[in-house]
């Protein structure tokens, strides 16, 4: 059974560590804060060793009643491999780190794919990262396109995607960020930046994305118009998407018409923090026009790159060569369908 720490213990971290921690290959030896919030105390009453990224804060700890286990520095020195999940940016900084300790790492999509050298998608290129020691897994909404794209492209093949992102403002706790009341060009310019991001896992994709942020916290929404290489029909294009995991179809004339009813049926799925691995599209909106194939899908950005960071680490710590079978296994331990 290999150690894995989780050095930022946030929206990511804490589903990661809960994702590991159901596997019975890998075990969670420590997770790190920077403050003793609610969700350092909430760690330690789940029974995860807490260690703290500043030494000089240990009073902190100690005066709000959390019980930690040392530092940073110390949980790395026990583990087999580091989950990074600190804020965007800061994990490229504790690079050098785990590399002065010898320590293979997984990366977030928050972190520039120049900066790491490597990103992941367990569907796209698992081998490329298979015994590597770094990787970064590419952001939630490039999870998204990585795991209906690929698909496709396996049936038939795309000669060009436009995607338009649909972007939630801020995650359900970030009361600080926005817009409130305005749909904001993010960026203004295009393409934006999801489209480059795609081609670091699917390399030969032909993609442009131009992206908008709305006032919502629930899910990011994508609009995707596909070139066809091949002809298909509709039918085939829904059963290959059934047949693919962690993709789900979902009908609005069943109730499911928008996001909040997509995470409303996620809460009905009893799963903790009502999380969606799932990206649901749906199957109203796939159609086929003078060999362009469209449809909608949908994100939960707090959830949906959890499994693959699990896959991550089989990967890079060669635990599996192939990547279904480590897919399934990842699957079966988190309920997912």
């Amino acid at each position: 059974m290999k150690s894995v720490v989780v050095n930022g213990y946030g929206t990511i971290g804490k589903r990661v560590a809960d994702a590991v921690s159901a596997q019975d290959d890998l075990k969670i030896i420590g997770v790190s804060k920077t403050k003793p919030d609610f969700e350092a105390r909430m760690a330690v009453e789940k029974g995860y060793d807490l260690y703290i990224s500043f030494p000089e804060r240990e009073k902190l700890f100690h005066d709000a009643g959390i019980e930690i286990s040392g530092t940073v520095d110390e949980m790395l020195e026990k583990a087999d491999i580091v989950v990074d999940c600190t804020p965007g940016g800061v994990g490229a900084k504790n690079l050098a780190q785990y590399k002065d300790l010898g320590l293979k790492a997984i990366f977030q999509g928050g972190e520039k794919h120049e900066d790491i050298g490597l990103s992941f998608n367990a569907f796209a290129n698992y081998s490329d990262s298979f015994g590597q020691d770094y990787v970064r897994v590419v952001s939630c909404n490039t999870t998204g396109l990585t795991r209906t794209l690929k698909p496709i492209n396996d049936l038939c093949g795309i000669k060009k995607v436009r995607a338009v992102m649909v972007r939630r403002g801020g995650d359900p706790h970030q009361i600080n960020v926005g817009p409130l009341n305005s749909i904001v060009p993010n960026p203004p310019t295009v393409p934006s930046h999801h489209g480059p991001d795609l081609q670091t896992v699917m390399y030969d994709i032909n993609i442009n994305t131009v992206a908008l942020l709305v006032p919502t916290t629930l899910m990011h929404q994508h609009n995707l118009m596909v070139e066809l290489e091949n002809q298909v029909e509709v039918e085939e294009i829904i059963k290959k998407l059934e047949d693919t995991s962690r993709v789900m179809l979902v009908k609005a004339n069943e109730g499911l018409g928008s996001t909040a009813e997509i995470m409303e049926y996620a809460k009905e799925l009893g799963r903790s923090r009502n999380d969606l691995f799932e990206i649901p599209v749906w199957q109203e909106s796939l159609n086929i026009t003078e060999g362009e194939l469209y449809y909608m899908q949908a994100v939960h950005q707090e959830s949906n790159v959890v499994p693959e960071n699990v896959d991550a680490i089989r990967a890079l710590l060669e635990m599996e060569e192939d990547p279904e079978k480590t897919v399934q296994k990842t699957n079966k331990a988190m309920g997912i369908l």
